[in-house]
């Protein structure tokens, strides 16, 4: 719950963002390693297979 405090309003962080978790560090970390292997794995393909 909001609450005022010196003039300004004060929320919590979950308040602020309306309760929306968001993604989560580990899922965007597994999404971010996943496509870089990926993107390597075509470069050795095309460079060093043909």
């Amino acid at each position: 719950m909001a609450k005022t405090e010196h003039g300004q309003i004060v929320e919590t962080a979950r308040d602020a963002r309306q309760a929306e978790p968001g993604p989560s560090i580990l899922m965007v970390l597994t999404v971010s390693v996943t496509a870089v292997i990926f993107i390597l794995a075509v470069v050795w393909l095309i460079f060093f297979k043909t």
